[in-house]
């Protein structure tokens, strides 16, 4: 994998670039659509390409690994041929879901055993198990193993969960080395810099990260508990001590003003199941604001969605009859919602490369997300 950034923009630290893959090449600031159990839940992979125009979707290695598991996979052919997505994937280790969705856990220098959240079995992950189980799944990108430490932590917690997540990429790199990936195509990792919201530890995951020379470098531990301006504060240490030539990813974020807010102190890549999630529950975002689509005002109003919106949805389907269909509890309204939602999303980040090639960027931000946080 190559990144090659293309622009920059002059007055924030926002920039552009083409991250070229086996699967293809894909333009940041980017906005990956997750696709947790090999779909993106509610949305045709035909839509994805064709009206959404996701370049790259994720996969997870928690739920993929226990559920269709390893063996189907393998003989599948990966996880590309399993879904029919022929564009790049990226693969969480599984580490968040672990801590967080596993009602039994437990941390060790060798790694973590968890209970399923399906059937209660046991497993265990290991840095060199969960190599092993991302080159199955076949993702382009893969993340190395860590520990998700909680926003609200104290300094001594997140100093033991960095030292841990330090030992974990060291085996989790030596053992990436000693494989080779199993379907013709190559895979890259990218290491987890966390620290959670002290400067000290997140220089010194920093630090450590980049010894390894990978092909990109995620942000992860954040937006999860900690205030919004912390995280931001995180951003603006960790973006310029990171390589200015490989890729920065923001894991799990988040919000519209999120990304904008992040793409402005240097990140290039964004994920969150927010777009479907949301929208699902009835949540549209658009470039006038955010909509309740239940609420009774949308009750009459036959006007689009988001008339300065690019998706085929918003030229389609009146808000009246949205609301009608999420009142009515008609599972087409989930799947609106989230094809609108997304649709939105990868705008969002176009407008914003536009805008970065343009050298104007800073100041269409501030406007930018003036708007889309207004509630309607």
């Amino acid at each position: 994998m190559k990144f090659e950034k293309t622009h920059s923009d002059p007055l924030s630290s926002a920039r552009c670039g083409v991250l070229h893959t086996d699967h293809g090449d894909i333009r940041t600031p980017i906005f990956m659509p997750v696709g947790t159990v090999g779909s993106v839940k509610g949305v045709y992979h035909r839509d994805l390409k064709e009206d959404i125009n996701a370049e790259i979707i994720l996969g997870n290695t928690y739920h993929l690994y226990l559920r269709p598991g390893l063996d189907i996979l393998r003989k599948a052919g990966g996880l590309h041929k399993f879904e029919n997505w022929d564009r790049p994937i990226l693969t969480d280790s599984g580490g968040f879901q672990v801590f967080s969705l596993s009602p039994i856990r437990k941390l060790t220098p060798d790694g973590c055993t968890f209970q399923s959240h399906i059937d209660g079995s046991r497993h265990t992950f290991t840095p060199e198990n969960n190599v092993d189980t991302q080159r199955i799944i076949g993702a382009d990108i893969m993340m190395a193993l860590d520990e998700c430490c909680p926003g609200d932590a104290d300094h001594a917690y997140a100093r033991k969960s960095l030292n841990l997540t330090k030992s974990w990429l060291e085996r989790y790199d030596k053992r990436f080395r000693e494989t080779e990936p199993l379907y013709g195509y190559s895979q890259c990792y990218f290491p987890i810099v966390q620290g959670c919201v002290y400067p000290d530890l997140r220089k010194e995951a920093v630090d450590h990260a980049v010894q390894f020379d990978a092909d990109g470098y995620a942000i992860g531990g954040l937006a999860v508990g900690e205030p919004t301006e912390k995280m931001y504060e995180m951003l603006e240490l960790v973006c310029p001590l990171l390589p200015a030539d490989r890729p920065r990813y923001l894991m799990g974020v988040g919000t519209p003003a999120n990304i904008l807010e992040g793409i402005a102190r240097g990140v290039d890549m964004f994920d969150c199941v927010m777009p479907t999630r949301n929208g699902r529950n009835g949540m549209i975002f658009t470039w006038n604001g955010i909509m309740n689509m239940r609420n009774e005002k949308w009750k009459d109003d036959f006007s689009e969605l988001d008339p300065l919106g690019t998706s085929f949805v918003d030229h389609t389907y009146t808000k009246a009859y949205l609301r009608h269909l999420f009142i009515s509890g008609e599972m087409f309204a989930g799947m609106l919602a989230s094809e609108h939602n997304l649709a939105f999303y990868l705008d969002l980040v176009r407008q914003a490369r536009a805008h970065i090639e343009a050298g104007d960027f800073a100041a269409w931000k501030e406007a930018a997300v003036a708007k889309i946080t207004k509630r309607l």
